[in-house]
């Protein structure tokens, strides 16, 4: 998919209880996160596309170039996520590219990960949908998503 056709392409929204965060379903290589958020999307848009803030709730370490084409870096314990942010609207929408430097299974780079704010009265529903996931690390970034989300709403904005 090329940056332009990244931009039109209209992406499903997740199949999560928007409260619980709990995924419902979910498509093929796919995963889905929730939360609800006591802040609006433009408090809560900045902590998707400014590193100082994004170290409050993902991983130890982060990069971020903001902007079609900019480079996504976050550092956890073992795993140096690698990736490009394809799509900026703020304050609704975010979407790059994610995966593990080294990696054979889940490169840097090799799926996508879309993050839709919506407005609900003073609060924010966050969604989040990671594509093109190998079965094998689905799981896991299910979990991972689900507790890094947890992470964002604990913080006092």
């Amino acid at each position: 998919m090329t940056e332009a056709d990244a931009g039109t392409e209209h992406l499903t929204d997740p199949a999560t209880d928007a409260v619980t965060g709990e995924v419902i379903g979910e498509m093929s290589g796919e995963v889905t996160a929730s939360v609800r958020i006591a802040a609006t999307p433009e408090v809560v848009f900045p902590y998707f596309t400014d590193a100082k803030l994004m170290v409050e709730w993902i991983g130890h370490s982060v990069s971020a170039q903001a902007s079609p084409g900019g480079a996504f870096a976050v550092d956890f314990e073992r795993s140096p996520v690698r990736g490009t942010y394809l799509i900026v609207e703020p304050p609704n929408r975010v979407v790059f590219t994610w995966g593990i430097a080294g990696n054979g299974v889940l490169p840097a780079g090799s799926s996508t990960v879309e993050v839709t704010l919506r407005r609900d009265g003073e609060d924010t529903v966050v969604e989040l949908v990671h594509r093109g996931l190998p079965e094998a690390r689905r799981d896991d970034h299910r979990e991972g998503w689900t507790a890094l989300l947890a992470n964002l709403s604990e913080i006092e904005f």
